[in-house]
């Protein structure tokens, strides 16, 4: 398929897609839900159907992470370092799922590991996503003490996408925890200082200062809507702009 072509004008041509290890759980206590797995697949070919470039970041959350009680046993760097490997089983499983489509993909690791990936390097990522093939990238920055957040956007910054989008189980970025909270309401737009300011906790801290700092678009929406990540690829009005503030 030449990755150019597309069913319509797109508002983000080469995009970063964040997924966290847990959204591939489902109803699952921990690992991967083969038919979550499928129906995420589906909707980045649907992407690369209509005409975007898309790599993706997955979390290891749904084996290990470094920050959680489990994690914090053990000496943080090395705990980061078993997350990151986390990720790499993720990736490997996302991979396989799009192949299996008829998707072409290629896993791109931090961690020197050839014999089940290649190493990250910018221009070939970026030469993989100008042929069509989906880019999965794992194993985070490759060191200890940064999250997939901060990774994601870093890696959406080395490959020049238009934005990172952020797929979620909810629609978009609240005023409170919706889940919690059922009055909390959902914002059309917010800018990085609000979401600092008020711990909104769409990313980590690091995460969102970059995205300011690079005036880097961050899309939040809810991946488990079919149909959604098109949508926000189109520019329809789905889930949460995070952007720059005015005068910034």
């Amino acid at each position: 398929m030449d990755p150019t072509s597309g069913t319509g004008t797109l508002a983000f041509r080469r995009v970063l897609l964040k997924l966290s290890g847990e959204a591939l759980m489902g109803a699952r206590s921990a690992g991967v839900d083969a038919e979550v797995v499928t129906r995420f697949a589906s909707e980045v070919k649907n992407a690369l159907d209509i005409g975007a470039n898309v790599a993706i970041v997955i979390g290891g959350g749904n084996y290990f992470r470094g920050v959680s009680d489990v994690g914090r046993q053990f000496d943080r760097a090395t705990a980061d370092t078993v997350g990151m490997l986390a990720t790499v089983m993720n990736a490997l499983v996302f991979s396989d799922v799009l192949e299996r489509m008829g998707q072409p993909t290629r896993v791109m690791t931090a961690l020197q590991m050839p014999q089940v990936a290649e190493p990250f390097i910018r221009r070939r990522a970026i030469r993989h996503m100008e042929k069509g093939r989906v880019v999965i990238l794992a194993a985070g920055t490759g060191h200890p003490f940064f999250s997939t957040d901060t990774a994601a956007v870093l890696r959406a910054l080395e490959i020049k996408a238009d934005a990172i989008l952020k797929g979620t189980k909810v629609d978009g970025v609240y005023t409170a925890d919706p889940v919690t909270n059922p009055s909390a309401s959902l914002y059309d737009t917010v800018t990085y200082s609000e979401v600092l300011e008020r711990g909104l906790g769409v990313m980590d801290a690091t995460a969102i200062a970059l995205c300011r700092e690079h005036r880097l678009p961050l899309m939040v929406f809810n991946i488990r809507t079919p149909g959604n990540l098109a949508r926000v690829l189109r520019g329809e009005p789905v889930g949460t702009r995070v952007e720059q503030e005015e005068g910034r």
